[in-house]
């Protein structure tokens, strides 16, 4: 599935994608923006969404370029109509490696909200939940996404951000796949309310489908480090026997007598 997707192009040597689906995303907010106020209707709309999802690569770049710094490979970042995704080579075992790579994303969030602010003015009677159809409100909506976008990766759901945070101060007192389980285990409880919450309650079907895919990608993130550990437990094995293995000894005609 996530092999429907398009190259833009790189940055940095990273490759940056475009899942089909997010296409659809853009001619739906396209079409909501035409039947409210036309041609500038439409401009507005998809302005809004290309600039939250310019945020979403400025935030996936910052976990890349932590985790370069830790030598860990970043092939591709991934456009999904729920956000982005930086597929990494490797996730560092070093707790701190791991919370510093993970605490790069919100940071990069929270710094183009302190840049913003410094030219975003808003009035006393500012509505957040009305959208009127101009350049500075459009502006405005970005720093409050920026913020929200911040704050909601640092919830403790694994693989989110603050899960993975999680896990990291975890696997500074027990092994490490215990404290992935653990982090995943606690990510599904929470990704079960927050889609139950948003689906059933708010009838908000995009956020639902976020903490679907949240709880999928914790267990499949799972299943790959227990797969990780046990291989490298055989390797282990193996090599122990080896070392105890007794030397063979050489063949006859290579034996040296002595008389």
């Amino acid at each position: 599935m996530l092999g429907w997707s398009i190259n833009l192009f790189r940055i940095r040597g990273i490759q940056l994608s475009l899942h089909v689906s997010f296409l659809m995303l853009i001619a739906y907010v396209a079409w909501v923006g035409w039947s409210a106020a036309g041609w500038l209707g439409l401009g507005w709309m998809v302005s809004y969404v290309l600039l939250l999802f310019t945020c979403v690569v400025l935030h996936e770049l910052g976990h890349s370029f932590t985790a370069r710094r830790f030598g860990v490979g970043v092939p591709r970042i991934m456009l999904l109509p729920i956000g982005g995704m930086a597929e990494f080579d490797s996730i560092p075992k070093r707790p701190r490696s791991e919370i510093l790579i993970a605490l790069a994303g919100p940071a990069v969030n929270f710094l183009i909200v302190g840049v913003l602010i410094l030219f975003v003015r808003f009035p006393e009677d500012w509505n957040p939940v009305q959208f009127p159809l101009t350049i500075a409100e459009l502006w405005r909506h970005l720093v409050v996404l920026n913020l929200v976008m911040g704050i909601f990766n640092l919830v403790p759901v694994f693989p989110m951000d603050g899960g993975r945070v999680f896990r990291a101060m975890l696997a500074t007192r027990l092994p490490y796949l215990r404290a992935t389980f653990i982090a995943v285990t606690l990510g599904k409880v929470l990704s079960v309310l927050g889609a139950l919450t948003l689906g059933l309650v708010y009838q908000n079907w995009l956020g639902a489908a976020l903490f679907t895919f949240i709880f999928v990608a914790g267990e499949l993130e799972y299943r790959g480090v227990k797969r990780r550990e046990l291989d490298e437990e055989r390797l282990r094995e193996l090599l122990a026997q080896l070392r105890d293995f007794p030397p063979p000894l050489p063949p006859p005609s290579a034996r040296v007598t002595r008389s």
